[in-house]
């Protein structure tokens, strides 16, 4: 059996059109990249293949030509999800994985244009499977607003836009947070409570993954991706900034070093 067929239900939220999938990739210098990759679906012709297509991924591109090792998040509407990591396999210009991907309504119907190629990642381990509920949800966006508080930044910390700071305010937006593991993979964590602190930093409590964010050194390079219901996304790097407990919970929070766009007209744009 292959590793993703051992995980109910991963196979079918991976080949999910329109469910939420993340993708996470690192520099030479080791700094998390993570931006919405919704194309990822499962290769179909080997074990434990995705495929996905360069669509808007112009940072996330230039970081595979350096370093292939790549984190992924998928979560599905019921707040089911999944923790991945693999290596990148290479590109297809042409093919039965480029006709896929450009199939779908995602890209079929799309306002710009079609993908340049399609990527391969070899999946070599899930990390963690966990579901999360709305009331959780909740609780953990009060306890974050709770623990926001002034916090001390490096000089080089940016004020985000506005809109940028807006669009992490709802906690009906995605959010997540990449980093480096100890083998220097990216991980991805869902962070749904993550909001601003002030224009130049982000607060953050609990979430499935906040045992091990709360480990995190201060100091540690980290980017947190923004993604709205109406499509708008952004993501705001940075350095951890450590953390507390707030009625037991792990919180923490981040200062924001820049800010770039997720989407057109310019993707990767930095704006801040």
């Amino acid at each position: 059996m292959s590793l993703l067929a051992m995980y109910p239900g991963l196979l079918e939220a991976l080949s999910g059109e329109m469910t939420p999938k993340f993708l996470a990739t690192r520099s030479a210098d080791g700094i998390p990249n993570v931006v919405p990759c919704t194309s990822l679906m499962p290769a179909g012709d080997v074990e434990d293949r995705l495929i996905f297509g360069n669509f808007l991924l112009r940072k996330s591109v230039r970081n595979l030509e350096e370093d292939p090792h790549v984190g992924i998040l998928v979560i599905t509407t019921d707040l089911e999800g999944w923790v991945l990591q693999g290596d990148f396999a290479g590109w297809q210009r042409t093919g039965p994985y480029v006709d896929r991907i450009m199939s779908t309504d995602l890209l079929r119907y799309n306002a710009y244009t079609g993908i340049r190629n399609a990527g391969i990642v070899q999946v070599q381990r899930v990390l963690r499977h966990f579901r999360i509920s709305k009331l959780r949800v909740l609780t953990d966006y009060l306890l974050a607003r709770a623990a926001v508080r002034s916090p001390s930044l490096p000089e080089e910390a940016t004020a985000m836009p506005l809109p940028v700071q807006r669009g992490f305010s709802p906690m009906t937006a995605l959010r997540v947070l990449a980093f480096l593991d100890g083998k220097g993979y990216p991980r991805v964590a869902l962070l749904l409570s993550l909001q601003p602190a002030g224009a130049r930093a982000l607060a953050w409590a609990g979430g499935p993954d906040g045992e091990l964010l709360a480990e995190l050194p201060p100091g540690t390079p980290v980017a947190a991706c923004l993604l709205t219901l109406d499509i708008v996304s952004f993501q705001a790097k940075g350095r951890w900034l450590g953390g507390r407990r707030l009625l037991g919970v792990p919180t923490g929070r981040m200062a924001v070093t820049s800010v770039y766009a997720g989407g057109p007209p310019i993707p990767g744009r930095q704006v801040a």
